[in-house]
C-alpha cells in the first residue's frame, strides 16, 4: 500500500455557511489542517457560499473565527489570498460557466429539463419496483425537437454529468484498491439551472 510518508499533500476545508460550523466540519477542519502541517503540505480553505437562500455574511465570518479561535491558519483562502482563488466559491462562477459549457460541447454533460414533480415521479416509481432511487437518464439524448420544446416551454435547465459507461478504480491509502461500476452512479448535477454550481 502506498503512502503519503515524504510527499506534501494539498488538502481543501471547504464548508457551506448555512449556519454554524457543525462538529462535523470541526472534525474534518482539525484533521485536514494537521495532515497539511505534518506532511509540511498545504490547507486550503474555500466557502462554499452559492446556496443564496440560506448563506449570510454573519455564517460566512463566524466560520472565519471559529476556525482562527480553534487556532487553525490556512495557507490559501479569505483573509490570506492564494494562487487559486478566488475563495468564495460565488466569485468563481465564470469559471464554474465555462467548464460546464465545456463539458456539454465535449458530450461529457447535457442539460436536464426535468422538474422537479417529474423527478420525483420516477423516485417513487423506482422505490415502489424495489429499484435503488436515482435520476434515469431522460434528459440524457433528447433531440434538437426535444430541447427546442422543453425550451418553448420556458422550463429552466440544470447541467447534468454524463457517466461514461464502464467503472473506475483507484487506490484508497486506507482501504486499498476501490473499484465501482459507472451503472450505479446517476448523472449527477453539476450546476443548478441558475448556473450556480453544485459541490464542486
Amino acid at each position: 500500500m502506498s503512502t503519503t510518508e515524504g510527499k506534501k499533500v494539498k488538502v481543501r476545508f471547504a464548508p457551506s455557511p448555512t449556519g454554524d460550523l457543525h462538529v462535523g466540519n470541526i472534525r474534518t477542519a482539525l484533521f485536514d489542517w494537521a495532515y497539511a502541517r505534518h506532511t509540511g503540505g498545504t490547507f486550503l480553505f474555500r466557502i462554499e457560499d452559492t446556496d443564496t437562500t440560506r448563506v449570510t455574511d454573519e455564517y460566512i465570518n463566524a466560520a472565519i473565527d471559529t476556525l482562527k479561535w480553534l487556532g487553525l491558519d490556512w495557507d490559501e483562502g479569505p483573509e490570506v489570498g492564494g494562487d487559486n482563488g478566488p475563495y468564495l466559491q460565488s466569485q468563481r462562477l465564470d469559471i464554474y460557466t465555462y467548464w460546464a459549457q465545456k463539458f456539454i460541447e465535449q458530450r461529457d454533460a447535457y442539460y436536464c429539463y426535468c422538474s422537479p414533480e417529474e423527478l420525483e415521479a420516477v423516485r417513487e416509481a423506482q422505490r415502489a419496483s424495489n429499484q435503488a432511487p436515482g435520476y434515469n437518464g431522460h434528459c440524457r439524448d433528447l433531440t434538437p425537437d426535444q430541447i427546442s420544446a422543453y425550451k418553448a416551454q420556458d422550463r429552466g435547465a440544470v447541467v447534468r454529468m454524463r457517466m461514461p459507461d464502464g467503472g473506475t478504480t483507484f487506490n484508497d491509502l486506507i482501504r486499498g484498491e476501490m473499484a465501482f461500476d459507472h451503472k450505479f452512479v446517476p448523472d449527477f448535477v453539476l450546476a443548478r439551472a441558475d448556473g450556480s454550481p453544485l459541490y464542486t
